[in-house]
């Protein structure tokens, strides 16, 4: 019988900083945008994994054009002393169009911060700057099932991730939002049980570690992916270390930590 491979694989990709245009904007819920990006500087834009992320530059109060950042062998340079510093914060790629030259990004709206005051706002010719993906991890998708779970930060991955899984492997999905009216359409092949988690009546809990210490999951090869505020993410790590599964199975990726600006998700990720 043949064992099949299940090596999660990184590929890099060359950093090409773009100049983007907004198309159109959908809301796809009260508290999510889904901005879509179009522009001859998409050419060639590298997407190959459900997570794959990019940083989005804003235009500072009163500019048309973003702050871009300075690259040299390494990734980004320090801004020179006297330079206005770029805005920007990271987020997942949700659809690519290469034929169509258009790119989508959905933004929390949380009422503060660039990225979602922007987006609250955005309309067709407004520009932003795009740098990214960096790199892609490449999942071969042919585990014996899948945990995905996550808050609105991870949403966009979760339904990337839910699309592209092989039909009938079963999914284990917890989805944290602000309350009902938050919950999307999520489509996939999958065998998948959705599990959405409301936090406006569940002050101070961590729902998404109730959630993933409550499910039963099946013997075989598992891969998880979850992802979220650093800080909840915490708890949720050291329980998932402890089920056994190769480390390189268990990806638990801090997008954000309440009070930190433009995390460090690497930095986030080793913060024990």
């Amino acid at each position: 019988m043949t064992v099949p491979t299940r090596e999660i694989k990184l590929v890099r990709h060359d950093l090409t900083p773009r100049l983007l245009e907004v198309s159109r904007v959908t809301r796809i819920t009260p508290r999510m945008a889904r901005v879509t990006l179009t522009g001859e500087a998409l050419d060639g834009l590298a997407h190959a994994a459900p997570d794959d992320h990019v940083k989005v530059f804003f235009p500072q109060s009163g500019e048309r054009l973003p702050v871009m950042p300075t690259l040299g062998p390494n990734g980004i340079q320090p801004t020179p002393a006297g330079q206005p510093l770029p805005t920007f914060r990271d987020y997942t790629i949700r659809y690519v169009r290469p034929e169509q030259r258009e790119v989508d990004i959905d933004f929390a709206l949380h009422g503060h911060g660039p990225g979602g005051t922007w987006a609250a706002q955005a309309s067709p010719g407004d520009v932003v700057g795009m740098l990214g993906p960096r790199g892609s991890h490449l999942n071969p998708l042919n585990f014996d099932w899948y945990l995905l779970a996550g808050d609105e930060t991870a949403l966009p991955a979760i339904g990337a991730w839910l699309e592209q899984l092989p039909a009938g492997v079963p999914a284990y999905v917890f989805v944290e939002v602000a309350d009902k009216d938050e919950e999307q359409p999520l489509q996939t092949a999958a065998d998948a049980r959705v599990v959405w988690l409301h936090r406006d009546d569940a002050e101070g809990r961590n729902l998404l570690e109730e959630a993933i210490r409550e499910i039963q999951l099946p013997g075989g090869d598992g891969y998880v992916w979850v992802a979220g505020e650093a800080g909840n993410l915490k708890p949720i790590r050291r329980y998932l270390r402890g089920l056994g599964l190769p480390r390189e199975w268990v990806e638990v990726d801090g997008y954000w930590k309440r009070g930190v600006v433009n995390l460090d998700h690497h930095a986030a990720d080793d913060d024990e």
